[in-house]
């Protein structure tokens, strides 16, 4: 059995409570995308409080204030988990080429991290939110978007392959 089958059953198994609710396509995503947000979470605050101890990341020719640079840290480790967890759990039936959908999926992304970079700013140094709380408020504002982007354009199905999964 190949570990994309085993991941498969393993959410399909807590799927009959929310049948009546939500095709298994959106059941999928909330399950394999709540991971990554909560993955994303966590190592944000990691890196932020114990790599970077809530200092500047200073590269060189740029200072990054901690929390932007947490913010890449955990990008780089949940950017490509989210794109195969997409690409092979939840929207398998795309038509599209995988060069194609990593593009559009890096596309979307790169939105949902620059809105992330605005939200977080604004909370941090106009609110004065704490910043994984405020990281916490920006993901969850950007959830919605970025399913129906991702259903819609980066993994597009044609209408038959779409409406087989939802059932």
């Amino acid at each position: 059995m190949k570990v994309r089958d085993s991941v498969i059953a393993i959410i399909d198994f807590f799927y009959p409570p929310f049948k009546r609710f939500l095709p298994i396509q959106t059941f999928r995503y909330a399950v394999c995308g709540g991971g990554n947000v909560l993955l994303d979470i966590l190592l944000f605050y990691v890196s932020f409080n114990f790599i970077l101890q809530k200092q500047p990341l200073n590269l060189g020719i740029l200072t990054l204030k901690g929390y932007n640079a947490a913010l890449l840290m955990a990008f780089c480790v949940t950017f490509p988990l989210g794109f195969l967890l997409s690409k092979y759990i939840v929207f398998q039936g795309s038509y599209l080429r995988g060069r194609i959908q990593l593009f559009r999926y890096g596309l979307i992304v790169a939105i949902n991290l620059l809105l992330n970079y605005v939200l977080l700013n604004v909370m941090v140094q106009y609110l004065h939110f704490y910043p994984t709380l405020s990281k916490i408020f920006a993901t969850a504002i950007i959830v919605t978007f970025s399913y129906l982007s991702q259903k819609h354009f980066t993994f597009r199905q044609s209408n038959t392959t779409s409406e087989a999964t939802d059932n």
